[in-house]
């Protein structure tokens, strides 16, 4: 059952995806019950690109979805290695690995969560390099950096996992790509699992955001059996404590 901070999440959501909506902001016929694509998202792309932490990073691991197609694409253009996560981890080996000198197809095709699922192979958590820059997808987010997805939680998992393993460091610079209509006034609310950015990149700025909140790993008191078992990288890592 939906507690009240579930609600309240889904609150933001629903007015974030009506304000898309009403401004023909993404390139689906409505917003809704997604990560959405947003207009601008190759510009986002760019301001992104230009920051000199991309410029110095080698691997990403960024989220799948369609709003930041062009961050991967562009990765993948400057021969940085991107990870990119199987669908609800669901896999023993659970990221596929996009090597930019190993691609059969061109960055801006292999970018593409569909073509990636054919032509990437997939990796177990070990098999990972320490990461520079971590990618996210956003419905909303405040200038405190505190962000909400769908609100499955895979990518709160997955940044948990990769924390344990010593991939993701304090220096790893975390962001996320968004339109400006998702960049919301006022508190979102926020558990000590949830993963906030250091910045938001829409197409016209940077935003910079106060002492982001990262979790130090999996919070297992948190998890439910059914969630472990359904993961077979949290199975493992549940097995190894």
């Amino acid at each position: 059952m939906p507690t009240e901070y579930d609600e309240a999440k889904q609150q933001v959501r629903q007015r974030v995806w009506d304000a898309l909506d009403a401004a023909s902001a993404t390139y689906n016929d409505t917003a809704h019950g997604r990560i959405p694509n947003f207009k601008g998202s190759d510009q986002a792309a760019e301001q992104l690109a230009a920051l000199p932490a991309w410029k110095a990073a080698t691997t990403i691991k960024a989220v799948p979805d369609k709003a930041q197609l062009p961050v991967r694409a562009r990765a993948l253009e400057e021969g940085k290695t991107v990870y990119m996560a199987v669908p609800k981890l669901a896999t023993p080996r659970p990221f596929y690995l996009l090597d930019p000198a190993a691609l059969t197809v061109p960055p801006a095709e292999a970018a593409s969560s569909r073509v990636a699922a054919s032509v990437a192979p997939t990796v177990d958590v070990g098999s990972l390099r320490p990461i520079q820059v971590v990618v996210l997808g956003s419905v909303a987010v405040n200038r405190n950096g505190v962000r909400i997805g769908k609100g499955a939680g895979y990518s709160d998992l997955e940044f948990a996992l990769l924390t344990e393993a010593g991939l993701i460091s304090p220096e790893t610079l975390v962001v996320t790509t968004v339109h400006p209509l998702q960049v919301v006034d006022g508190p979102i609310p926020a558990t000590e699992h949830d993963v906030s950015v250091d910045l938001i990149i829409t197409p016209d700025e940077v935003i910079a955001c106060p002492a982001p909140h990262r979790p130090s790993g999996i919070l297992w008191d948190r998890l439910d059996t059914e969630k472990i078992t359904a993961i077979p990288a949290l199975q493992r890592r549940h097995a190894e404590r």
